[in-house]
């Protein structure tokens, strides 16, 4: 029998009642032996985050404030959590510890993991299972670079000699025994990590929705849940927009081939969304998989004649884009013009540096900067053996008289991406939909 590796977030552990949930969910399959926890999340409107506190420690020590009163507040939360489930672990030390670190000067690091070292005790206790610290088995380079491959070798020894474990997320240490930090939202990378050392059947990751779903339910409503999608598909998803999962917890078990279950912690009765290697065409009824998008971008059009016999034309342009500190998000190109497609927050402080380097260095006839963009991506693995999905999505378009700027499709046909001004972002994405979702 395999084992699953069950990522809980912080809404899933924001309160005893909710740890108490968590029991169920691993009660309903033994296979659930390795728990990574969240820091505590909001119980309620208003209510603060354990992590967004125990920043405000680090910063209320550093600028002088009276650091303690907030760190009580922390206090507070476990000790609630620890009381209302009767747990013998006692916490006067591991407190008192953080409190001398704090004290002493800990970095925000070290502050903010505390949030998930905590609550991994208290799930240990709970549960009943063995706690792992992450320090001793999460490593990263003197630079901040996670060290994927030492860490892979000891936590999947240490995971070998033990039934069931709590692995704290967020959090490692450095080559001088540092505590260092994912970004925000790390604990997602964290369960994979725990995934892939665990050689798991499934990675599970609770939070509090269903899965993903086709569109965003902002934008429109009733989108309908997405039940299979692969992690290309996924990878599309996310860049433009998606933010149920955090990007680069993909990485570790899309490598080890291991499949991901978004699961809702408050109703754990729903499927979910499961994210494969290969589809499962029998799951997805629809074309497509799912629409997502972002407005902020900015296209600067280039135009030459016979542009694609000049060689070095796109590389001397994008040269430019380089010398300025930029990346560039996309790069459609036609016979005669390039076009490439940047963040415009990003653009606007350099942009009359890049236009008076592109004009040096490629000589274009013209040169434009259209701000105000938004970009849609449809993605969908069925699109590839439907002949017409590009005819219908830009009818969709033409029936909402949206003007589209930018067209980009890739080779493997997964995905189609438009370019639309930002003031029909919305209704460009409800046509699409509409089109596709019936």
């Amino acid at each position: 029998m395999g084992n699953i590796v069950a990522k809980f977030g912080g809404s899933s552990l924001s309160d005893a009642g909710q740890f108490r949930k968590v029991r169920e969910i691993l009660r309903m399959d033994a296979r659930r032996v390795y728990v990574v926890p969240s820091a505590p999340g909001r119980r309620f409107d208003g209510d603060d985050k354990v992590t967004d506190l125990l920043y405000a420690v680090c910063r209320a020590k550093r600028e002088g404030g009276d650091w303690q009163a907030v760190f009580l507040r922390v206090e507070d939360r476990y000790r609630e959590i620890a009381r209302e489930l009767a747990l013998k672990l006692d916490l006067d030390e591991p407190l008192r510890e953080i409190r001398r670190n704090v004290e002493n000067g800990a970095g925000e690091d070290y502050c903010a993991s505390r949030g998930e070292y905590l609550n991994g005790l208290l799930l240990s206790d709970y549960l009943g299972y063995y706690f792992v610290d992450p320090k001793d088995y999460i490593f990263f380079a003197s630079d901040g670079t996670f060290d994927s491959e030492r860490t892979n070798t000891a936590l999947s020894a240490r995971l070998a000699d033990l039934p069931n474990a709590i692995i704290p997320g967020f959090y490692g240490s450095l080559p001088d025994g540092a505590i260092h930090t994912f970004s925000r939202g790390g604990s997602d990378i964290t369960g994979a990590i725990v995934a892939r050392a665990a050689c798991a059947d499934l990675y599970e990751n609770w939070t509090d929705v269903s899965g993903f779903l086709m569109a965003d339910p902002r934008i429109v409503k009733n989108a309908l849940p997405i039940r299979s999608i692969t992690y290309r598909e996924l990878r599309e998803l996310s860049y433009m927009g998606a933010t149920v999962l955090h990007e680069d917890s993909v990485f570790p078990v899309h490598r080890a081939g291991i499949p991901t279950n978004i699961r809702n912690t408050n109703h754990p009765e729903h499927d979910g969304t499961l994210i494969t290697h290969q589809a499962d065409e029998t799951k997805n009824q629809f074309v497509i998989s799912g629409i997502a998008g972002r407005i902020g971008f900015s296209i600067i059009s280039i135009e030459k004649a016979m542009m694609n016999s000049e060689r070095g034309f796109g590389r001397r342009v994008l040269q430019a884009i380089e010398e300025a500190g930029l990346s560039f998000e996309h790069l459609p190109t036609g016979i005669d013009t390039l076009c490439v497609v940047l963040e415009t927050c990003q653009l606007e402080p350099v942009k009359e540096q890049v236009v008076s380097r592109i004009m040096e260095l490629s000589s274009p006839d013209t040169l434009t900067i259209h701000d105000d963009l938004g970009i849609i991506a449809t993605v969908g693995r069925g699109m590839v053996h439907s002949p017409g999905t590009a005819a219908r999505l830009f009818s969709a378009l033409s029936r909402e008289k949206v003007n589209v700027r930018m067209i980009d499709q890739g080779s493997s046909e997964l995905s189609i991406l438009v370019g639309v001004d930002a003031c029909d972002f919305e209704a460009s994405i409800r046509a699409i939909y509409h089109e596709f979702v019936r």
